[in-house]
């Protein structure tokens, strides 16, 4: 009997580590999405959260790699118009050891008013302590209008 007990509670214990170890990867990776979210115009905060080995699929069905997102600005104007903000809701965030999934729901704004939503599906790999997004899926959220025939 005391050695089913001492198992039992063996095995308590590690699953209580294991849900805390999850919790922490789950918390990084929320705090590394709205970091990503807030600095999404600065090519720093890019060339950090996508894996070299990026696979982007644009909500315009576009497939291109981060080759092509840092290309991007490089290319932009010296003295750009200022962009939309961009926020996270919805999130959901699945760890399987070095692979995690975010799902949330991306909202764009400028001026104040929201002015699109997508939903958007990352993939990362933890590679030398750091995860990195190597998969991405935009899908863009028609307005309710359109979404309901409403045109």
């Amino acid at each position: 009997m005391t050695k089913r007990l001492l198992l039992a509670m063996l095995l308590l214990l590690l699953q209580s580590t294991t849900f805390a170890a999850v919790a922490d990867e789950q918390a990084e990776l929320e705090r590394m999405l709205h970091a990503f979210l807030a600095g999404a115009g600065e090519q720093a905060v890019h060339e950090r959260f996508w894996a070299e080995d990026l696979i982007y699929t644009s909500s315009s069905g576009q497939r291109f790699g981060k080759d092509r997102i840092m290309a991007g600005f490089e290319e932009a104007a010296e003295e750009a118009p200022a962009g939309p903000s961009y926020g996270g809701e919805e999130v959901n965030i699945r760890v399987m050891g070095d692979i995690a999934v975010i799902t949330f729901r991306l909202f764009a704004e400028q001026d104040g008013e929201r002015i699109g939503e997508y939903f958007n599906t990352g993939i990362f790999r933890k590679e030398g302590g750091e995860w990195r997004a190597f998969t991405w899926q935009a899908t863009r959220i028609p307005p309710e209008s359109e979404a309901n025939g409403d045109d």
